[in-house]
């Protein structure tokens, strides 16, 4: 393998903040572009002071450092005439562009795709939005909790006497930066071929509802029919018993799909047996997973797993993330990296899961400081 990344030689302006377009700028940082993090003088990208657990690594917020490791620094005042004119002479050199302005105020600084394309024909636009730039919602605030709420997602989650329940993490923001790297990158293909730029669009709300592409498909084609929850044990409301987690004797156990009568042999439930017809693993879902979850409590996981496991019925142990850290399975991946932002600032985070060639990528580039790298940008550009 050529120590090449496929992305060396790229040069990316990331005027983003918050979470869906930095991290598509650190994934395109990690497969080789030089990813220029342009941020204000004065507080810099907002989710610098965006924290989780209030866990805070040299005056920027942990959320922010993993999100923006590999990166360099550019401080300017785009509200400023001699550093907006930095920032258009940048942008002769840069071949993608990711913005996340609230509409109206990218046109407001002239640095919409129409203006930039004008400069740079072969740019590669990147823009992210909250549910697009017409409707309705086009103003209302693109936040990933409000998303998930608009979008359905979480009438998907937890037990059908359980009110809308949100997923633990920022799925919106991250599938929108998955899906603008997506575009980014085909735009780029393209790019190569035809020798012409692009404006890639992407919004929160489409990603969740492309995410939710199985599901939704299902409801368009059943006459309308809403997602249907298990009253226990729920993990997919569209999928019948034994889908879930279930509690055992000392922990829990998942089981995928798999047939009810196999698995009334392989754990010697008797209760199972009268559920020979597939069509009641579904409409007898809930009557079928109290018998399984009763049946469970019986014994320890570790005997469960051996029983199933043997057999190549689909089952996995429930773990928490000490137990996950722990084992052997995790190890052999090498998901863990340190980075560095300067001597005895460091700290570890998860490394870029795309292998190329059979080789891990990583890097010990920490987040930059605001404005940590504009000297050396200047100079390296002529930027004046």
């Amino acid at each position: 393998m050529t120590d090449v990344l496929p992305l060396a030689g790229l040069i990316v302006l990331d005027m983003s903040q918050f979470l869906a377009g930095p991290s598509c700028a650190l994934r395109l940082a990690d497969l080789g572009a030089r990813v220029i993090k342009i941020e204000r003088p004065q507080g810099g990208d907002l989710c610098r002071q965006l924290y989780i657990s209030n866990l805070a690594l040299d005056g920027d917020s942990t959320l922010f450092h993993s999100i923006n490791r590999n990166k360099e620094s550019y401080a300017a005042d785009l509200k400023h005439p001699a550093d907006l004119a930095r920032i258009r002479q940048l942008i002769t050199h840069a071949d993608v562009i990711i913005q996340n302005f609230r509409p109206g105020v990218v046109e407001r600084l002239g640095l919409d795709y129409a203006s930039v394309t004008a400069i740079n024909p072969r740019i590669i636009y990147g823009s992210i939005t909250g549910y697009g730039t017409k409707g309705p919602w086009r103003d209302k605030p693109g936040q990933d909790l409000l998303v998930q709420s608009l979008s359905g997602l979480a009438w998907l989650n937890g037990n059908a006497d359980q009110p809308p329940t949100p997923f633990g993490l920022a799925v919106a923001d991250l599938m929108t930066g998955a899906h603008l790297v997506q575009g980014i990158l085909a735009s780029l293909v393209r790019r190569g071929i035809h020798g012409i730029g692009a404006h890639v669009e992407v919004s929160l709300l489409e990603s969740v509802l492309d995410l939710q592409f199985e599901v939704l498909t299902t409801h368009l084609n059943d006459g309308g029919k809403l997602p249907e929850r298990s009253t226990l044990n729920n993990a997919h409301a569209y999928l019948g018993a034994p889908y879930g987690i279930y509690a055992t004797a000392d922990g829990y156990i998942a089981l995928a799909m798999g047939s009810i009568q196999t698995l009334a042999h392989l754990i010697e439930c008797s209760g199972l047996h009268a559920f020979t017809d597939p069509s009641t693993w579904f409409s007898e879902r809930d009557r079928i997973k109290q018998i399984i979850a009763h049946h469970l409590t019986t014994q320890a996981t570790a005997y469960w797993l051996a029983r199933l496991e043997a057999a190549d019925y689909w089952c996995a142990d429930v773990f928490d993330w000490r137990r996950l850290l722990q084992h052997d399975g995790f190890k052999a991946l090498n998901m863990i990296q340190s980075v560095e932002r300067a001597p005895g600032i460091h700290m570890q985070t998860t490394r870029c899961p795309i292998r190329i060639d059979g080789h891990i990528i990583t890097s010990s580039r920490g987040a930059p400081k605001i404005g940590a790298d504009t000297a050396e940008i200047n100079h390296d550009f002529a930027l004046e």
